[in-house]
């Protein structure tokens, strides 16, 4: 395990699988404490950011948003949160993710009407069901 202070932002960078560019920004965000400084004026982090930031990773992998995640960190560090209020969080991110896939499964739908209506032919463009379709509807299919 790393001693604290011990990994440049290049070493964090490279333990935790993401850019340099992405660790400023997560410490602009304030998902990142502001690193100590060595003696030269390099960033210094510990192992505990290294952890830190692949948290963050990983939750935004599951749809967290940096917000949600910047709450998720702040139930971590305070005292009286219980698993509860995390899972609360978890089930929320759910509903959300549930929200999303039936959006995107009746715009699939209303596409894929759009499409068959077309028979790929060589008709001109003024003349592509596709088109006209989206050109004469308010409302998706």
């Amino acid at each position: 395990m790393n001693q604290v202070g011990s990994l440049t932002i290049a070493k964090l960078a490279s333990a935790s699988g993401v850019k340099r560019e992405t660790i400023r920004f997560y410490e602009q965000r304030g998902l990142l404490p502001a690193p100590a400084r060595s003696a030269s004026g390099y960033r210094m982090y510990s192992a505990e950011e290294a952890r830190r930031v692949r948290f963050i990773r990983l939750a935004q992998s599951l749809g967290f948003t940096l917000e949600e995640i910047g709450s998720l960190l702040a139930l971590r560090s305070a005292s009286d949160s219980t698993c509860g209020m995390v899972k609360a969080r978890a089930t929320e991110k759910i509903a959300d993710i549930d929200r999303k896939i039936s959006t995107l499964t009746k715009m699939k739908s209303a596409l894929v009407k759009i499409a068959a209506s077309c028979d790929g032919g060589s008709l001109p463009l003024n003349d592509c069901p596709i088109l006209s379709s989206l050109d004469a509807n308010d409302k998706v299919p």
